[in-house]
């Protein structure tokens, strides 16, 4: 196998290396290449090809030492055939939340995923995605 080298900060560190003891991996590096493999699976789903999706993506970030809110915004512009609505809110002391609803396809709304994913200063970012047309019935009421 190859050896990487991999920046982060030591309380991230220090989570990983308690998460793989906790759960029986050998090592953080086990950790990390199950988490790589997920995260690179996780838009491959055939399931979800070819069809018209519905996305919630939720973003939190520390407002006084960011610019996170402003790249946001960008974003947001920048995908306006997918970002349908946007909801800014203000959590604890010094934290924000980005809610994002989105409509489009697998490409689409993985590609903007990925853009707020690679987003510097992030603290957590999280989404579920449901094809549209799961609706059934429900689709006429």
């Amino acid at each position: 196998m190859t050896v990487v080298s991999v920046s982060m900060p030591q309380e991230l560190l220090d989570r990983l290396d308690e998460f793989s003891e906790d759960h029986g991996y050998t090592g953080r590096s086990e950790v990390i290449r199950e988490a790589s493999r997920n995260l690179l699976g996780e838009f491959e789903d055939k399931k979800l090809e070819g069809r018209e999706l519905m996305g919630v993506v939720t973003v939190v970030f520390d407002y006084d030492t960011t610019s996170v809110e402003e790249k946001m915004m960008r974003l947001r512009h920048d995908h306006e055939e997918t970002v349908v609505s946007n909801f800014h809110s203000h959590v604890g002391g010094h934290h924000c939340m980005e809610l994002f609803i989105l409509e489009g396809d697998l490409e689409e709304i993985s590609t903007f995923v990925g853009k707020i994913r690679a987003t510097k200063d992030t603290l957590t970012v999280d989404y579920s995605v449901l094809p549209v047309d799961d609706f059934g019935p429900l689709a006429d009421v």
